[in-house]
């Protein structure tokens, strides 16, 4: 297929190693399978570098998805020069368990403050809210769930989600159809779940079902469930095109967890890995922390590769896929920071953090 020919449609998310882009990043911004850019820690020094280094991404490619994992919790990559400190999830559920209409308000809350804070410093979105269920064993899970109950956890995340379009901001369901029943890490082990697909869409993945109008994007778990298929969900087509699209009703994108996690790692190389994710179902593809790696040569052997592979048919640019991207970028203007700390709607929301 002619390059001018070529569907657009720019799957893979990428990282950089440091607080500023230097020419490798600004190359690979400009490729054209490059679709979203995921912040951690060691991209953050204060507010103004974060803004600097968002407004030159946004120069080079303003399509871009400028993405962060900024849950509350241990899982916040900005927390100093300002930046509140959110509460994990599961304080909500606890404050549930006393007041549940006080815990929604305050879901609320942390969504505005969490989205509009980040949107002040040129972020366009979070991977929040966690549906997994808080079943006990999970460490990786553990305090980021809301609650043991799925429907605690389902009209807590909805608030949450409430407060990030206040601030404009999309979310994004995650890790589908559920990582809390495992004790197993995915980062660095293969978890496995023995559950039959009748308990698992009773309860742990009942979130993704009720939520199925109102998330803007989900991320499927790198767990497997052999009971319903041998590869883990985020390359099983039978999970995300049957299951979450075709029986729940999923309209949004789907992202691919992270490609170096040791979950994903079954399914072969980084390219092995996106090219599964993309044909089971994933509109977009992650690939965090290897601009760390001789200079990020394994990001360069992903873009490169999977422009090959789609030259060679190995995989087919999705125009739907695109648009469930764009759909993903703010839609409104974000209050300059400053401006923000004046904001009533703001204050009230920080007023009713827990």
């Amino acid at each position: 297929m002619e390059s001018s020919q070529r569907i657009d449609h720019a799957p893979v998310v990428l990282d950089i190693a440091g607080t500023r882009l230097n020419d490798d990043d600004r190359r690979r911004l400009q490729h054209p399978l490059t679709g979203g850019l995921i912040l951690f820690a060691r991209n953050w020094q204060d507010r103004q570098q974060l803004t600097e280094l968002t407004a030159e991404i946004k120069a080079i490619r303003p399509d871009v998805l400028v993405c962060v994992d900024h849950e509350g919790g241990r899982v916040q990559r900005f927390r100093t020069d300002g930046f509140t400190h959110l509460p994990p999830m599961r304080v909500l559920g606890e404050l549930w368990m006393q007041d549940a209409m006080l815990a929604t308000d305050a879901a609320t809350a942390c969504g505005h403050v969490l989205a509009a804070e980040l949107r002040a410093c040129g972020v366009d979105f979070s991977f929040t809210p966690v549906l997994d269920l808080d079943h006990g064993p999970s460490g990786v899970i553990g305090d980021r769930a809301f609650h043991r109950d799925a429907r605690v956890a389902t009209l807590l995340a909805k608030s949450v989600m409430h407060g990030l379009l206040l601030a404009g901001m999309q979310s994004c369901g995650k890790h589908f159809p559920g990582h809390g029943y495992v004790a197993a890490d995915s980062h660095v082990d293969v978890p496995v779940d023995k559950r039959s697909l009748k308990a698992i869409l009773a309860d742990d993945a009942k979130p993704y079902e009720w939520l199925s109008t109102s998330l803007a994007s989900v991320m499927p778990a790198h767990v497997i469930y052999p009971k319903v298929d041998s590869q883990p969900a985020g390359f099983s087509s039978r999970w995300l095109q049957d299951i979450l699209r075709t029986r729940l009703g999923f309209t949004g994108a789907i992202f691919s967890d992270d490609l170096s996690m040791q979950g994903a790692k079954v399914v072969g190389s980084f390219l092995d890995g996106a090219l599964a994710a993309l044909n089971a179902g994933c509109d977009l593809v992650l690939l965090c922390n290897q601009s760390l790696e001789a200079g990020g040569a394994a990001v360069d052997e992903l873009l490169d590769g999977l422009e090959a592979a789609q030259d060679a048919g190995r995989w087919q640019a999705s125009p739907d896929s695109e648009a469930r991207r764009l759909d993903l970028l703010p839609q409104t203007a974000p209050v300059a920071w400053d401006d923000l700390m004046h904001r009533p709607a703001y204050q009230q929301a920080l007023a009713r953090l827990p």
